[in-house]
This record gives structure tokens, C-alpha cells and sequence, in this order.
């Protein structure tokens, strides 16, 4: 079983081939995230302290943190779960994973030095690999160089050259270019200004819409009378014309029924 052992103060991380098996069966049974000590590992590795953070086994299956198993077993995972990268939105797929517990199937294990040991490690701890980035955001840069809020963070982030596209010529005052990142969450007076232009924006859209509502309540006050009279006199016709039509409604009812009472009357008569 190879280990693959990283280094994160020195951004180093390097694979170890060499190992026998009987030297590596200290981490047989043990569960991803547990700490082990790599005393067993050679006299190289005496005071050092590893982390599991993962491995593959021999056909390439990875493990997977949670599954209580040192086989492979068949899980349906969907987006945000690890060993698994969907297409598709909302795709779910029964993909092969690997138990965290660590077996002797497994041909690479994935190992983190948590606390550094008496002897260097070569290749591993003893050159290190500046980062090519740095911090972007303003509080991370402050928390890094332990800067105070007045402080001019713009000379704290990490610039990189810009290549030439020509030679310069001999005699000519060349000046270096660099490019650098843009600081984020960056309190500036230009930032300031336009947060009280967009408060400012704010309170003038409140005030211009109670105006507004002020001027609209004067005015439908000021019509209430004259509303009222309209209808007042649209109820009013309203009655006269339901009064009409039921008058004429029974008037034409008592004829009808006194015509039919005297025809009766007469057919009995004669």
C-alpha cells in the first residue's frame, strides 16, 4: 500500500512507495479523520503525527467518509455529496464507494501531517512552495499581517510581474508592471459615499411617496360631498324606477285577475 503523505505548512505533498506492508498495517482498521502515529513507519517518521483523510483501493474506488464499512458498497448520491459530480440539475446516481475504514485493499491511502516530527523528511518538510496567491479579502489580509483598520492593505497583497512583450532598448527607462488582485470588502471613501447616496435615494423615495399619499387623502376628502350627493341622488331613481315597475307589475296583475274572475262569474250564470 502506498502512502500519499501532504504537508500543508510547506504546500509539499509526496507519495512514499517504498514502504513495506507490515509497516503500514498500524492504520489497518482505522477510520478516516482518526490520528495515528507514524513511529512504525521508519526511524524517519519517529514523532510524527498522520491524519487519514482518504484513499482508493486497487480498482480505483474511493472512500467515502461515513460509510461504516471496509468494502465497496452501491449508494444513490445526488448533488453535494463527495465521490460524485452531477450533470445534470437535480440528477441522482447509484455510484460504487468505498467503506472509511482502512483494509488491505487499498493501493494508495491519503495521509496529512498534523504534528511535525525530530527529523526533516525530504521532498516533504524540508523546501517549501510559496503560494502564488494570497488573501483577497480585506479582514482575512489584516488577520494575516495583524493589521489595524487604518492600515493601507494595498501594500500587503501578493502582486505578480507582467512579462515583456519586447526587450527594452539600451538607454531607455523601463519601470516593471504588476498585476495584482482586487482587494474585496474594502472600506474606502468612494464606498462610503455611494452608501449614503443609495440612504439619501431612500429617504427621498419615502418622503416623495408620503406626499403623495397626503395629497391623494386631501383630495378623495374634498370629493367625499359631492360622492355622497351622487349617490344619494342615484339611490333615490334607483327607487323611483324599482317603485314604477312595481306598480305597473301589480297593475297589470289586478287586471289580468279581475278579467278571469268575471269570465268565470258569467259562464256560471248562464
Amino acid at each position: 500500500m502506498k502512502l500519499n503523505v501532504s504537508y500543508p505548512a510547506t504546500g509539499r505533498q509526496k507519495l512514499f512507495k517504498d514502504i513495506a506492508e507490515h509497516r503500514t498495517r498500524i492504520f489497518y482498521g482505522k477510520r478516516m479523520g482518526q490520528v495515528v502515529e507514524g513511529d512504525s513507519l521508519g526511524d524517519e517518521w519517529k514523532g510524527y503525527v498522520l491524519k487519514i483523510t482518504g484513499g482508493n483501493d486497487k480498482q480505483g474506488f474511493p472512500m467515502k467518509q461515513g460509510v461504516l464499512a471496509n468494502c465497496r458498497v452501491r449508494l444513490l448520491l445526488s448533488e453535494g455529496h463527495s465521490c460524485y459530480r452531477p450533470k445534470k440539475q437535480g440528477e441522482r446516481r447509484r455510484k460504487t464507494v468505498r467503506g472509511c475504514i482502512v483494509d488491505d485493499d487499498l493501493s494508495v491511502l491519503a495521509l496529512v501531517v498534523v504534528r511535525k516530527g525530530e527529523q526533516e523528511i525530504s521532498g516533504l518538510t524540508d523546501t517549501t512552495i510559496p503560494r502564488r496567491l494570497g488573501p483577497k479579502r480585506a479582514s482575512n489580509i489584516r488577520k494575516l499581517f495583524n493589521l489595524s483598520k487604518e492600515a493601507d492593505l494595498t501594500q500587503y497583497v501578493s502582486k505578480r510581474p507582467l512579462a515583456l512583450k519586447e526587450a527594452p532598448l539600451e538607454g531607455s527607462q523601463f519601470k516593471q508592471r504588476y498585476k495584482s488582485p482586487k482587494i474585496q470588502r474594502l472600506v474606502t471613501p468612494a464606498r462610503l459615499q455611494r452608501k449614503r447616496h443609495r440612504l439619501s435615494l431612500i429617504k427621498k423615495r419615502w418622503f416623495k411617496n408620503l406626499v403623495e399619499a397626503y395629497r391623494y387623502y386631501d383630495l378623495k376628502r374634498a370629493r367625499m360631498p359631492q360622492q355622497e350627493a351622487s349617490d344619494s341622488s342615484d339611490r333615490s331613481d334607483s327607487s323611483d324606477s324599482i317603485t314604477s315597475l312595481y306598480d305597473s307589475a301589480c297593475g297589470s296583475f289586478t287586471t289580468s285577475h279581475t278579467s278571469t274572475s268575471f269570465e268565470t262569474s258569467s259562464d256560471s250564470i248562464f
